[in-house]
């Protein structure tokens, strides 16, 4: 049986091994990102003498036996102990920053960088509103043409995309679009594209930007309108693009919507 908070240590480090060829495991503090040899005891001496696990226990789990042994050279051993509380965000994204180890488990995780890829401009049809459903009100917009340009080639917007909106009570709208691209190339590629995602913002603002008289004088910083961009094509001049993510910005300018793309990497 194990000694009391020996759950706590196996909860504060992950387990890994550093070479195939290894026979033993080794264990990394997720606080200081520390790397030892898996050895409970070990672990534990560890634990007792790191700021940054023990600063952690005080403010998320004060009850922690290895807190107590810290403070007072004595583990607890009145009580069991308790089931190691779940960390929050936080605490684990500032537990995995500054580390320096070269571990093939090691932290921090890369973070996501944005990269402008392309922009799109679609001119649009009237919309047709489908009426109130279950879900809130549905409103269909279909697209008349546009063009896109960017870094990996540009072209023209294939007539005949939509837009499925569907408005929640507060008027934010949930964007479900559908675009069809065609390149300059010759023989042109096509690629597919489809966008999910919401535009939010003040009432007062999402009002006018469904009125086509009062849109233009929106102001594209009173409102969010963001969306997730996949494509997909089968020419192999493209096939990149199968496995590309993208998030995308938008503003409507009268019976035009155009998107900022940026290509996750």
């Amino acid at each position: 049986m194990g000694r009391i908070g020996d759950g706590d240590i196996h909860a504060a480090f992950v387990e890994f091994r550093a070479k195939e060829s290894d026979k033993c495991l080794s264990a990394q503090c997720i606080y200081c990102q520390s790397i030892r040899a898996k050895n409970t005891s070990r672990q534990r001496s560890h634990l007792l003498e790191c700021p940054a696990y023990l600063n952690a226990m005080k403010e998320h789990n004060p009850d922690n036996p290895i807190l107590h042994e810290a403070v007072n050279g004595t583990p607890t051993q009145h009580t069991p102990a308790k089931p190691p509380k779940k960390r929050d965000l936080d605490t684990m994204v500032n537990g995995f920053q500054g580390s320096t180890s070269s571990a093939p488990h090691s932290f921090p995780i890369p973070k996501p960088q944005l990269e402008r890829d392309f922009q799109m401009s679609v001119q649009l049809n009237p919309k047709i509103s489908v009426g109130p459903g279950i879900w809130g009100q549905r409103n269909w917009i279909s697209f008349v043409s546009g063009h896109w340009n960017g870094r990996f080639g540009k072209g023209t917007v294939v007539p005949g995309g939509q837009d499925s909106q569907l408005i929640a009570p507060d008027l934010s709208t949930h964007i479900d679009a559908s675009y069809l691209l065609q390149t300059h190339d010759h023989p042109p590629a096509f690629i597919a594209v489809k966008m999910d995602g919401w535009r939010v913002g003040p009432r007062d603002v999402l009002e006018k930007l469904e009125d086509p008289s009062q849109i233009d004088e929106v102001d594209p910083k009173t409102y969010s309108f963001r969306v997730n961009v996949h494509m997909e094509t089968g020419d192999t001049r493209y096939l990149h693009l199968n496995t590309g993510m993208w998030v995308a910005s938008g503003v409507r300018r009268g019976t035009e919507v155009i998107y900022d793309a940026y290509r996750v990497i």
